[in-house]
């Protein structure tokens, strides 16, 4: 099996199934059942990949042909993580939704944003990556509107704005490539090749920048996520985190960089230190913050400023360690998400001055939280260890300046997450806590799972470096600036 078109056809196919699914429990395990099966559809690309530089699993259909449009897609080292990454977080983000009453629509609307982020991750031509990126968009919309919290609706607004504003700048800029392209096609190896001014670089840079900066967020472009963050379901608050917010930091290393290197080397500096002061901002502002939802949310905004960092460095290191990190992080921030809903669940609460001591009455939880707490400020043997030592070590080889205060994350991150922990599982529990029950099931499930994905790319980081390693050196040695 070697069809690509598969990943992208089944879970559309299995979305508009969904849609006719009234029963909540028919929904659930058809639901569940389909991303399994996409997770499964995954594992032969997986081991019938070469870990070398090439674009392999390739699939190209006419599409516009007058235009010069093509549905053209393939998987390398950079997205073969990011496709793995989605297709092992879907299941746990609908299994995370087991504990509402769904219908089939709720479920529906994951897979279908699963579509639109595999396409964004496998795109070889421009005009399909600008529709996978947009068709990634309408569902979370969807989902955080009709589940969200009682602000949802002037939040998701604001973020609808924000993301579709950048998202036509990046169409302009798309479309201007086109018009200079001799070839009259929006395939990626035309883009890279084309000869632009320096003039046209640096503007089209603003262009693709704005529209993957919104997305990830980088300071300053950040102020919609803390807030749809807390607003969303807990489903959606996973893939926003967990995997949507990756969708930019790939388009800078698949698009941007590649397409105006002397835009990246008028500006790149300028971002670079966003990225740096976002790390610390976000840190500092994620300790004053008693909702543990929008803890975590600017917990996010200070990690993926990190790994645009170190992007932005643009060594083999640097990409190597964002690359990996950008699977870790997803890994991470799912869980921490979903403990905050199960707490949310059994006690009415998120905020920290009402919690306290649920250790005593949640003990398989509060083990679990711990190893994730762990992970998440990067303790050795944990996968957030390994990802953040190759981005310092890449920024180490840019400016030592910049290695010493993003490393600060690493001890800002320590103070806020073990302050989250404390606060929930440690000191005196409320009296009216005292009926809490300990996580079973699905819940158990879930973060073993994750707990187990943490270990495990921590003890063994080498077969997801492995992966990506080939395509980053051609990719740093092809592009300088």
């Amino acid at each position: 099996m070697d069809n690509l078109f598969i990943l992208l056809l089944f879970p559309t196919l299995s979305a508009i199934v969904l849609s006719f699914v009234k029963s909540s429990s028919l929904a659930r395990g058809f639901g569940l059942g389909a991303s399994l099966v996409q997770l499964a559809l995954t594992i032969p690309f997986v081991c019938a990949f070469i870990p070398n530089a090439e674009v392999q699993f390739e699939q190209a259909l006419p599409w516009i042909s007058t235009l010069g449009i093509s549905f053209h897609i393939g998987i390398d080292g950079i997205s073969l993580p990011l496709v793995l990454l989605t297709n092992v977080l879907i299941p746990l983000i609908i299994l995370s939704g087991f504990r509402k009453q769904h219908t089939g629509s709720f479920y529906a609307l994951i897979l279908f944003m699963q579509t639109g982020l595999l396409l964004v991750f496998t795109a070889l031509d421009a005009f399909s990556f600008y529709v996978g990126w947009e068709i990634a968009l309408i569902p979370i919309y969807f989902i955080c509107a009709l589940w969200g919290g009682p602000d949802r609706i002037r939040v998701n607004l604001k973020f609808f704005v924000y993301t579709f504003l950048g998202s036509i700048f990046m169409l302009i800029g798309i479309i201007y490539l086109y018009q200079q392209n001799p070839n009259k096609d929006f395939e990626w190896t035309s883009f890279i090749h084309l000869i632009l001014s320096e003039s046209e670089q640096r503007w089209l840079f603003w262009a693709f920048f704005l529209a993957f900066a919104i997305k990830i967020p980088i300071l300053p472009f950040h102020t919609w996520q803390p807030d749809t963050y807390t607003n969303a379901p807990a489903a959606g608050t996973m893939l926003l985190a967990g995997i949507m917010l990756k969708m930019g930091v790939y388009g800078l290393i698949r698009w941007l960089i590649p397409i105006v290197p002397a835009g990246v080397a008028a500006y790149g500096s300028l971002v670079f230190v966003l990225c740096i002061v976002g790390i610390v901002y976000a840190s500092i502002i994620a300790f004053q913050q008693q909702d543990a939802k929008r803890l975590i949310a600017y917990s996010s905004i200070a990690h993926v400023g990190l790994i645009s960092a170190g992007v932005f460095a643009w060594n083999t290191t640097g990409l190597q360690g964002a690359i990996l990190q950008m699977v870790n992080h997803g890994i991470i921030v799912v869980g921490l998400f979903f403990v905050i809903d199960i707490l949310e669940d059994r006690t009415g609460t998120r905020l920290l001055d009402g919690l306290g001591g649920l250790a005593d009455r949640m003990k398989k939880l509060a083990a679990f939280f711990l190893i994730i707490i762990m992970a998440g400020i990067g303790l050795p043997l944990t996968n957030g260890f390994i990802g953040e030592f190759l981005l310092l070590k890449g920024l180490f080889q840019v400016h030592v300046w910049a290695m010493a205060v993003a490393g600060l994350t690493l001890i800002f991150g320590a103070v806020y997450m073990l302050r989250l922990f404390q606060k929930t599982m440690l000191g005196p529990m409320e009296s009216k806590y005292g009926a809490v029950k300990d996580i079973n099931g699905y819940e158990v499930l879930l973060l073993g799972v994750v707990v187990i994905l943490i270990i495990v790319i921590g003890v063994y980081p080498n077969a997801l470096l492995r992966l990506s390693e080939a395509s980053v050196t051609r990719l740093v040695q092809q592009i300088s600036f």
